[in-house]
């Protein structure tokens, strides 16, 4: 679990979750159900960001901007992160509601 620095007091507003390769679910599974049961998520901005709109003339010239290695980890991102919105007004009973709906999801799948 993340850990404030020392001598801060952080207002989180998200928790990033990454589904693993072998999860026998995707993201876009899990988000939609937990969409369906009223717990809102956000994709990850922007992961790799060449892969943006924006970058579509650039893409094609394949000039202003350059790349270095080979972005397999911000593809990942693009592809299997998400968060979990949290705010300081959360209570117990709300994040235990999501806990459990995550879980349920997991056992029983899609």
């Amino acid at each position: 679990m993340p850990e404030p620095t020392a001598n801060s007091i952080p207002s989180w507003f998200g928790f990033l979750l990454i589904v693993r390769d072998d999860a026998g679910f995707t993201r876009d599974e899990i988000v939609r159900y937990l969409e369906e049961s009223g717990i809102q998520t956000r994709m990850l901005f922007a992961g790799n960001l060449i892969r943006q709109p924006c970058f579509d003339e650039m893409r094609k010239t394949g000039q202003g901007y350059r790349v270095v290695g080979d972005l397999e980890n911000t593809d990942l991102l693009m592809r299997r992160a998400f968060w979990l919105g949290v705010y300081p007004g959360i209570t117990e009973e709300m994040a235990w509601f999501m806990v459990n709906k995550i879980k349920q999801f997991i056992k029983h799948g899609v």
